[in-house]
Formats: C-alpha cells, structure tokens, sequence
C-alpha cells in the first residue's frame, strides 16, 4: 500500500483531489478514510482526479459510491475526472456512471462550478 495517496489542491471554488494507486478490497478502507477527511473539511465542489488510479475493482468501486453519498448527505457535490478507461468501462456497465458524474478533465469538471 506504498503507492496509495490522494493529494489536495485547492483550486477556484473547487478542491481537487490527485487519487493514486489501486482501490480494491484491500486499500478501499484507507481510501475511505481519506474521503470521509476530505469531505469533512466542508468543500462544497470536490473533483476526485483519477488519473493515478491503477487499478479499481467492486470494492473501489463501493468507496467511491459512498464518498458521493456521504458528500451529498453533507451538501457537496462531488464528480469524477480523468478516469481510466478500464474504471470508466466498470461504471458503465454497473450504472454507477448515472450516479456519479464523470469529466474527462479536472478542467472540464472545475468548469461546471464556475471556476
């Protein structure tokens, strides 16, 4: 679990959040702390930067989900950018990607909150 972060940028009115490394059934429960801190620092637009995302199975797949719940529970909105193809092909087969938004860039994202 060496390669796992997820790096904040405050950008605009947004915060976005450099995910790396691969979210499975192992690493989905430091991922999720990680979101629940994010989310808990009362951003109102996150973007969770998915390019370093190596790998994502049913698990990560969970993590997201419920960082998304718990961001709109909270008053967030919180998208997806830069996904893998791989990650992007798993949403769209399971549905997710009509739950969760998904851009093919951070700016692309960062545009729909003004900034």
């Amino acid at each position: 679990m060496d390669d796992l972060s997820v790096e904040t940028i405050a950008s605009g009115r947004c915060l976005v959040a450099r995910v790396s490394g691969a979210m499975d059934y192992q690493t989905g429960p430091w991922f999720r702390v990680r979101f629940k801190e994010l989310i808990a620092r009362g951003g109102r637009f996150l973007v969770l930067d998915l390019a370093g995302v190596s790998f994502c199975d049913s698990a990560g797949l969970t993590v997201l989900i419920g960082a998304w719940r718990q961001a709109d529970a909270s008053g967030a909105v919180l998208v997806l950018a830069c996904v893998p193809e791989q990650l992007r092909r798993v949403l769209e087969l399971t549905g997710a990607e009509q739950v969760l938004r998904v851009f093919g860039t951070v700016a692309d994202a960062k545009a729909i909150f003004g900034g």
